[in-house]
């Protein structure tokens, strides 16, 4: 008679660990994660030093910046349920080969497509990363507190990475050439994968089913074509492009397909029967919902920072370094507060926090000044507190053997949340900017090429008034900060509603007064 699945995961993984042992491996699942989430914004700070070097086309430079999420989001689901079939550890350990090895090939890539190549490369080892170490932790604790406190480490390290990469990066742009925003990567990748060698016991599903290629195609294919739709999207004319509408048709029909292929198979590549659990589906619209406003209020504000308040790189990093402190903290006092005041609460008021930090861009009276922006931040870093509920509520409301389902469709969800955030903010503050910009007069004494490309972005129209010296134009970049600011505010207020709508779906969703453990 087969065993079942739960218990027979169980047994494949070994002994339990020490109680000690546990924490020593969650600390290197959380020094590969830094890394991972690192990557995801350092970029934004390496671009410029990168693009006057290698000289890339519009075209390539868009697939510098997409390629890795595209890799990324397409692989999540594949890397998932590969690590539940051939090993947990095994999985993680390739990922983080992959991902050093890619990042040391980049001083080999003296040309665009090499770059290209290389954020590939980073986005398959990221890809067999970001889900394992998720379902890596829901194996290692199986007392659901410990486990809560795990996850919210994990979030916290999340956070911090995301927050210290364009900290990072600008520090490393003022010293070294852009190749070390990626250099970087390789010693806590080697950390992390002696120590994951060490530490981290191998896991895998006793019985998973057949390897379906076929849905892992159309999983790859449709989040790919997904997520490219969306950014395409958030481009100055995207809502009128057929390609992005043709690549939206396009991921509707593999995801429909994958899914009715999932939830038709009693052995599915992915689980979406988790979506029928209340603290799971909540779990999963709080992390989409706070990872869209944190992601695409960082962008708009680093920003902010740089072109209108003039900020340097390495001064930008710093001055957002309150999302990452406040992130911090919030996510290891969620755990505990929610014990306290029931998950519910606590995981609906993360988005509620990070919708008064956008308020506070909107409704700040008097021109946007830098002590509002640094509130604002402090609040949207507090908010992203309530992703240590989510995952927690999301990884134990999936048995064992369904935790490489759970932690794919987690980090599914922050990478579409990321996506969207920077698509949908970024569309609200470019038509808002473009809007106000129009009626400048300055606008209208540069030359017609050049008055469109300072009313394509703000830090077009600063490089536009740096190169010209006509009358009007030094007030270009003034008149163009005054803009973006305006579109910030309107952006903010916007931000606002949609994370008071999430908060308002996560309470609904989330079963009244249920702890975070579980």
């Amino acid at each position: 008679m087969t065993a079942p699945a739960s218990s027979a995961a169980s047994r494949d993984r070994g002994p339990a660990l020490s109680r000690g042992r546990r924490w020593a491996a969650t600390g290197a699942l959380a020094a590969s994660l830094l890394v991972v989430a690192m990557d995801m914004t350092v970029l934004n700070i390496a671009l410029p030093a990168l693009t006057a070097e290698l000289r890339p086309t519009s075209v390539q430079l868009l697939w510098i910046v997409d390629v890795y999420s595209l890799v990324l989001a397409g692989l999540l689901v594949p890397c998932a349920a590969l690590a539940d079939r051939w090993g947990r550890r095994r999985t993680l350990l390739l990922g983080y080969g992959l991902f050093a090895g890619a990042s040391l090939l980049v001083p080999a890539a003296d040309a665009a497509p090499g770059v290209i190549a290389v954020r590939a490369l980073l986005g398959v080892g990221g890809a067999m990363i970001l889900p394992t170490t998720l379902s890596m932790i829901r194996v290692l604790f199986t007392d659901p507190a410990e486990r809560a406190t795990a996850l919210g480490v994990w979030a916290a390290v999340s956070g911090l990475g995301a927050a210290a990469g364009p900290l990072v990066g600008g520090f490393l742009l003022q010293h070294f050439p852009w190749q070390a925003a990626f250099l970087v990567n390789v010693p806590l990748i080697l950390v992390a994968l002696v120590a994951g060698l060490a530490l981290l016991p191998e896991s895998r599903v006793a019985e998973p089913g057949r390897w379906d290629a076929r849905a892992a195609v159309l999983a790859l294919a449709g989040m790919v074509l997904l997520v490219w739709a969306v950014k395409r999207f958030g481009e100055g004319n995207g809502p009128t492009a057929p390609e992005a509408w043709a690549a939206l048709a396009g991921a509707g029909v593999a995801l429909t397909w994958f899914a009715r292929r999932c939830l038709g198979r009693a052995d599915p590549l992915l689980e979406l029967r988790l979506f029928g659990r209340r603290p799971f589906s909540a779990g999963i619209v709080a992390a989409l919902g706070t990872t869209f406003s944190m992601v695409g209020a960082m962008l708009l504000l680093a920003q902010w920072l740089q072109l209108a308040d003039g900020a340097s790189p390495m001064a930008a990093g710093v001055r957002l370094l309150p999302v990452a402190t406040a992130g911090v903290a919030a996510s290891l006092l969620a755990p505990p507060l929610a014990r306290l005041l029931g998950a519910r609460t606590v995981l609906a008021a993360g988005p509620a926090v990070t919708g008064t930090g956008l308020l506070v861009l909107a409704l700040t009276p008097g021109p946007l000044a830098l002590p509002a922006v640094l509130t604002a931040l402090t609040l949207i870093g507090a908010g992203t507190g309530s992703l240590a509920v989510g995952s927690a509520l999301i990884m134990s409301s999936a048995p064992e053997e369904q935790a490489g389902s759970a932690g794919a469709l987690e980090e599914t969800s922050y990478e579409l949340g990321a996506a969207l955030g920077v698509a949908v903010l970024g569309t609200v503050a470019g038509q808002v900017y473009r809007a106000r910009l129009a009626d400048t007069p300055a606008l209208h004494d540069a030359p017609p090429g050049l008055a469109a490309q300072a009313a394509e972005s703000l830090g077009g129209a600063v490089g536009v008034a740096d190169r010209l010296a006509l009358p009007r134009l030094p007030r270009l970049a003034e008149q163009a900060a005054t803009a973006f600011t305006e579109a910030l505010r309107t952006t903010g207020l916007v931000g606002a509603v949609l994370m008071f709508a999430v908060a308002a779906t996560v309470f609904a969703l989330a079963p009244g007064r249920r702890s975070a453990s579980g």
